[in-house]
């Protein structure tokens, strides 16, 4: 892990893993970015209306978020986390998260 990772308190995920035990990944990107390409079984919730689409989200299992580049997944972490979800990760860019799984 780097050193910015150890400073920001940023653990490696093993997103493969988390999703082979049933995440639910959430791309929190606009539908017209959505439709442009997207992670297979990912649910589209913009994160305009995320807070008003949280019956979308399972509550009791694994969230990973995604975005274009990190920050508005960032932002969709932090929504859930403050509504009571217990696992949610912060998965950054779908292109390069969509490698990692």
């Amino acid at each position: 892990m780097s050193i910015l990772g150890k400073l920001f308190g940023m653990k490696s995920v093993d997103y493969k893993q988390l999703v082979k035990e049933g995440a639910v990944i959430v791309d929190v990107r606009t539908p017209a970015e959505y439709q442009g390409g997207h992670i297979k079984g990912s649910i589209n919730v913009p994160l305009q209306s995320l807070q008003g689409s949280l019956g979308k989200i399972p509550k009791n299992k694994t969230v990973i978020t995604c975005c274009a580049s990190g920050m508005r997944s960032a932002s969709a972490k932090s929504v859930l986390k403050s509504a009571g979800y217990a696992e949610v990760h912060n998965g950054g860019g779908w292109m390069s998260l969509k490698g990692k799984i």
